[in-house]
Parts: structure tokens; sequence; C-alpha cells
């Protein structure tokens, strides 16, 4: 049975219960995986996954069941489940589904569905290919495998204001992890390579020698001594510190009261030369989407413009919570795009450096997303006169996030696409490292 069909089956039940609203959320999915490790085939494995989600409302008081069983006795007894659980719910008025007006009735067309007919005999070619490449570098010792993935499905959903529209998409990688190791070092490195049409995935020799090179480079790392200087965050690791902005603008945060920018609307938070956009209707485009968890339409839209927060990140719950409009964000930003003034790549950054330590991985959870400190194990390089020196590692990078974010000095062109924040290499002037006493 069609989504659509299992959807106008549950909407059919859901007439007896008289709730005053409900939202039904339905997904189908298919994929394949394949692991390999020395050689030899770890995992083939076949997905088939389905899913039924309801919410309904009595007034206020909102119920919510999920199940895999998408037969017609499955969806009564989640919508039974549902109501029974409104019942015995505490009313809240700030519950309630997003206007209509807001509502995805008509869906663009983004281009994200690109099937895969993936054999298992070329999954395991792909992995294969790729594990050799990296094992034929010279320093890589052991293998923690390859493996290809691909997953393509459908998703929908309607609710009392009669919507009910679908998305669909695909998504496709391959991946290696290796261990590179000279006399008692050893270093392991991860890379990747992911996309929404297999066309467009970089071959397995491709990853093989990336994962391999970045194996290599860690080998010989030393500690550093406790100092204060420039950091470099690569554009492996650098969209995690938009991710924290964005967290911390998030609506749930604000009525919370949980963030180090509270109250931020009109204030400064970002050097004035960069903008946060999200611009989430790119067609075929990492992170891409057209309609949020609560059935709204996206759009083309500044969290910061020119360093200046425009307005925080909104679902509807919570721009009930703050009395504002939802942004289309249940669920999260989709393929934000970091706008900067600067110019010139990696390279060019780090000929910019006097002294400086460049990070490539980041360890542990250390940011506190109240006060905004930030405290992260970090391995990488250390710079010296524009140049690499040597890789680092046993290092701690230390920090306030309101400082960090206006002590951004440099933005990279090397943006990472495979990332749903688009942003290049990072540069912040001033940071403490903790090393050796």
């Amino acid at each position: 049975m069609s989504l659509e069909n299992t959807a106008q089956q549950a909407i059919d039940l859901l007439k007896k219960f008289n709730a005053s609203d409900y939202e039904i959320s339905l997904s189908s999915s298919s994929g394949v995986s394949t692991a390999v490790r020395l050689g030899q085939v770890e995992t083939l494995e076949y997905h088939l996954d389905k899913s039924f989600d309801i919410n309904v409302y009595f007034g206020n008081a909102k119920g919510h069941a999920s199940s895999v069983d998408l037969t017609a006795t499955g969806i009564l007894n989640t919508i039974e489940s549902a109501c029974q659980i409104a019942k015995y719910t505490q009313p809240d008025p700030f519950n309630g589904l997003a206007p209509k007006e807001l509502m995805a009735f008509e869906v663009p067309d983004l281009n994200m569905y690109h099937p895969w007919d993936l054999d298992p005999e070329h999954s395991v070619d792909l992995a294969m290919r790729c594990e050799a490449q990296a094992l034929s570098h010279a320093d890589i010792d052991n293998s923690d495998g390859a493996e290809v993935s691909s997953h393509q499905g459908e998703s929908l959903y309607a609710n009392s204001n009669g919507m009910m529209s679908k998305q669909k998409g695909a998504r496709h990688s391959l991946s290696c992890s290796v261990i590179a190791k000279q006399g008692d070092d050893m270093q392991t490195a991860y890379e990747y390579t992911i996309a929404l049409d297999a066309q467009d995935l970089q071959t397995p020799e491709w990853v093989g020698d990336g994962v391999s090179a970045l194996a290599s480079s860690k080998l010989g790392a030393q500690s550093l001594p406790t100092q204060q200087c420039p950091v470099i965050f690569s554009n492996r690791v650098s969209s995690g510190l938009f991710a924290q902005l964005i967290g911390a603008l998030g609506g749930s945060k604000q009525y919370k009261k949980s963030t180090f920018l509270l109250n931020s609307i009109d204030q400064i938070v970002l050097p004035e030369s960069i903008s946060v956009l999200e611009n989430p209707l790119i067609k075929k485009t990492i992170g891409a989407k057209a309609f949020d968890r609560d059935g709204v339409l996206k759009r083309k839209q500044y969290f910061v413009k020119d360093g200046r927060v425009q307005q925080y990140v909104l679902s509807q719950y919570s721009a009930n919570q703050l009395g504002l409009q939802t942004t289309a964000n249940a669920g999260g930003v989709n393929n934000l795009i970091i706008e900067h003034q600067f110019s010139g790549d990696l390279d060019a950054m780090i000929k910019t450096m006097d002294k400086g330590v460049l990070v490539t991985e980041l360890m542990g959870q250390g940011v506190n997303a109240t006060t905004g400190d930030y405290s992260r194990g970090a391995t990488g390089f250390w710079v010296e006169n524009g140049e690499i020196q040597y890789p680092v590692s046993g290092i701690t990078i230390a920090g306030n996030l309101k400082d960090m974010l206006m002590g951004i000095a440099h933005i990279g062109s090397d943006v990472d696409y495979r990332s749903n924040i688009k942003v290049g290499s990072i540069m912040i002037n001033q940071m403490t490292i903790a090393g050796e006493s």
C-alpha cells in the first residue's frame, strides 16, 4: 500500500476518536550496506524499514505514539494508544499545529531522489578496492575496514489542516578507516565520500589514498607547552562552531533560558563580514529539504546578517512559547551556508600564521551551551612561520564560544560540501592550548 493510501486509512480511522487535530508522519526506506576488512566481507545487510507516527490533540492535550506495523490493525492500535496518552497528559497551551497558510501544500522538487541499483557483487568490489588502495601505502599497518552504504526512501506528512505532502530522497556513501604505524607509534584516520547521486561519489581509490595520507600525516605527533595562540579549525571540524551557534539560537534554549546567546536578537555575535544563511531549497544538495516536521514550507532566510542576529531557530512549539512565528526549523536547520568576505583556502590561511595550531580532529563533549565555555581534546599540526612543522596530539583547546565566534579572523574557501553546514576552514585569533605543564 502506498504511503498516501496508508495515511488516508489512518485519517478515516481517526474520525471516530473525535480528536480536535492530528498530525501523521509515515516513512518507507530501503537500502544495502556492505563492510569489508582485510580483504574479507564482514557484513552484507539489506534494509527495509517503515514507520508510522501520530500526534493527536484534544484541545491542548497531546498524545504521541509510533509503530512499524502499517497494517490496519497496527495503525488502529497506534491511534488508540496516542488517544489514551492524550487523556492522561496535562494540557499545554503551547501545543498545536502550525498556521495553515504556512503549510507545504505544494512541495518543490529538489532533485533529491537518485536510487542506486547496487547489487552485492558491486558493493563488495567497491569496498575491496577502497581498502586495498589504502593498504597499498607503506605506512599503513592495519585496517578497521571499508564500507559502502546506499539508502533511498520517501516520507509523508499529513494533518487535520488538509495537508498531505511527500518528500523523496536518497543518500550513498563509501568510507574507510585505517591504522598507520612507525615503530611504536600508531595513528588512525577516517575518510569518506557521500552524495545524493551515486554518480557523484568520489572513486574508491580517492578515498583509499586520502585516508592513508591522513593517517600517515599524524605519525610522530608531539605535545605542546601550554600557551595562547591562534587556532585554525580545518573544514573537517569547522562546521561544529556554527552548529554551536545555531544551537544557542534555538527556540527551546531561549525559552528555557539555557543558552549563552539569551535574548540576542539584534545583537552582534560574529564579525560584521560574516552572515549565516539557511537555503534549504537548493536542488540536489546535501541537507536540502522542502518542509519541516511541522509540515511548514522551508524558505531561504538569514539567522545572522552582517554579524547581527536576525531571528531565532524556531519550530511551531518554540515559536508559540516565545510569541513568535515559526522559522520552519522543527527538526533542525537545512543546508546552512556561511557567507563571508574573506578569500583564500586553507594553505593561504596557514601562511598568515606566525605561530599556532591547525586542528584536524576534536574529541570529547566539553561544551557548556549555557555559559559558552569550550574545552575539547584535539589533534592536528603545529604551524610556525606560515608553514606546518609537525603533527601534534594530546592537547586541549579552550575558550568561550562568544569570544571564539567574535574572534574569527578568516574563513577559507575550502568548503566541505559533504556537510549540512557549508563552511571552509576557520581561523580564530586566540585560544588557550593546554598541553605539557
